[in-house]
């Protein structure tokens, strides 16, 4: 069976057969169960346009349970000659269960409608046990950069639950603008959510889109965005970046920058990418206002973890800053390293006091790690083997691994070619638990793993669809599969899944990268990359 991911265990129903589905099959949604219920009409049904009605009467039945000796997301889907049982630990598991049996109807269970009305519906008797290796099945979007109309991550999320992934990691705010309404400063979205324009391609291009861009959610964007990924079992954990990446929001309100050392006034949202020098002062007046914010996103975000970035922080303006030194030489800090650390320990204990977790990119290992704080491992493994050794919660998402705007091929056709060449191949073989931990009690930190989809250079659904399909397919596997050692994986054998897999990624409207390479209309030919040559260090 072309499943991805691959389950634990498959075992066929002898004798070998099949489960006819037709206008006479009956739902028969268990208590706890009814929201799949709901999703399997909304989707399986329009796509097959059979009813499902509901009912507990007959032979020709799809029931759906949950059994609490199952672990919270495992699954057992048994398929006999007419009637299909998908059993979960959980409301999450009978979902992922649905998952499986949506990809076991073919590609065409994938589309809107039904392409004949006199097609026959069948599934292979089987009995499917599944669980997932992590629970942390990440993927970060991320809309500041460019900006994504609601739909685009509504349409996100349906691909995410496709693929069995649970978490997205919503990027709202950076340099280039801010994505999310807070009201009690509107000037956030007023002034932060628009640039005049942006760079086209890497950031030594010469070239500019002159078009203004921006766009921002409203707060009830926020809710439906949450409900929706709620209704299909995924997390959305948003992320407000300090104290660096925040120029969209000192040119909103300029006292929240350095303005003892730089003209914050005249500071515009970045139209240009990199790392910014402009970070945020540390003032009282910053941390106020950073959890005025907080306190609205708490408000719209039920997600036990909230990002704060923490990464790529320079530390010029502080160095140069009298208000910056001082309060170094207030708090007994050693220098502008625990200056940084002091930001995160602050907002640390303020989510703490509020039942949540703070999340930070891995250079919050910098000047102390604060103490309830998980660790997002990006510049490489180190940082989340030195956080998980040291008993913090770490996400792997090694940007030499799983950043899927880094290109997929060499070659002149690749469009605006960024970083390492990863492959789909590439990423089937990531392992999320570095030799390191593996087999140690700290290898129980690595929560799970995370792909990361930065759109400096996709600006588009077209382009975020080339960077992250089929790699997500690939990386999918590797979150929530047991596969062997990376050495070992079955790669051709996940790449005949694919064959078919290819097939439902078509009906679902998605503009992945061929195998063969790009499509004349995915090329961006004269717009400057940056690609770096040779295989990624394992660092």
């Amino acid at each position: 069976m072309d499943l991805i991911p691959s389950p634990q265990q498959i075992r066929p129903v002898p004798p070998a057969g099949h489960c006819a589905l037709d206008a006479r099959t009956l739902l028969d949604a268990h208590p706890g169960t009814e929201d799949v219920a709901r999703w399997l009409r909304a989707t399986v049904g329009a796509a097959t346009g059979l009813p499902l009605d509901p009912g507990t009467a007959g032979t020709h039945r799809i029931v759906l349970g949950v059994d609490r000796s199952l672990s919270t997301e495992a699954y057992r889907l048994v398929v006999g000659d007419d009637t299909v049982d998908m059993t979960g630990g959980s409301p999450a598991g009978v979902f992922w269960a649905a998952q499986t049996f949506r990809q076991l109807l073919g590609p065409d269970a994938f589309r809107r409608a039904p392409l004949h009305a006199d097609r026959q519906w069948t599934v292979p008797c089987t009995v499917i046990e599944d669980a997932p290796r992590f629970a942390w099945r990440g993927v970060l979007l991320d809309v500041a950069r460019h900006f994504m109309p609601k739909d685009g991550v509504l349409r996100y999320l349906d691909l995410l639950a496709a693929h069995k992934l649970n978490v997205l990691h919503l990027h709202l705010t950076d340099d280039q603008g801010w994505r999310i309404e807070i009201e009690r400063y509107p000037k956030l979205t007023e002034t932060g959510a628009w640039r005049a324009r942006s760079k086209l391609g890497h950031r030594a291009s010469p070239l500019w889109d002159e078009r203004p861009h921006g766009g921002y959610y409203t707060q009830d964007d926020i809710r439906e965005i949450v409900a929706y990924a709620a209704e299909r079992h995924i997390t959305v954990v948003p992320e407000i970046d300090l104290p660096g990446h925040s120029q969209a929001a000192i040119a909103a309100y300029p006292e929240l920058g350095n303005a003892d050392v730089v003209d914050t006034a005249a500071l515009d949202v970045w139209d240009t990418w990199g790392v910014n020098p402009n970070v945020l002062a540390p003032t009282d007046t910053v941390l106020a206002f950073y959890e005025n914010v907080l306190a609205e996103v708490l408000d719209l975000f039920p997600s036990p973890f909230i990002h704060i970035g923490g990464d790529e922080c320079p530390k010029d303006q502080w160095k140069a800053s009298p208000a910056a030194q001082a309060r170094i030489a207030a708090e007994g800090l050693a220098d502008e390293d625990e200056l940084q650390s002091w930001f995160i320990r602050h907002f640390d204990r303020w989510l703490a006091g509020r039942g949540r977790r703070l999340v930070g990119w891995d250079e919050i290992l910098e000047g102390g790690l604060a103490a309830g704080a998980t660790v997002s491992s990006w510049r490489g493994y180190a940082g989340g083997i030195a956080a998980a050794r040291a008993g913090h919660d770490v996400i792997m998402c090694p940007e030499q691994q799983v950043y899927l705007d880094h290109r997929q091929a060499d070659g002149p056709d690749e469009p605006v070619p960024i970083g390492y060449v990863r492959t789909l191949e590439d990423v089937y073989r990531f392992e999320p638990v570095p030799p390191e931990l593996a087999g140690t009690p700290a290898a129980a930190h690595v929560l799970g793993a995370q792909a990361n989809l930065w759109t400096e250079v996709t600006e588009t659904q077209q382009r975020v669809d080339y960077q992250a399909f089929p790699r997500l397919a690939a990386f999918a596997e590797t979150a929530w599969s047991a596969l062997p050692a990376p050495a070992e994986r079955d790669w051709a054998g996940f790449e005949r899944r694919m064959a078919v897999h290819y097939a439902r990624l078509d009906a679902l409207g998605v503009h992945y990268r061929p195998s063969g390479g790009p499509r004349p209309w995915q090329r961006r030919p004269g717009v400057l990359g940056r690609p770096i040559e040779g295989p990624p260090p394992i660092v």
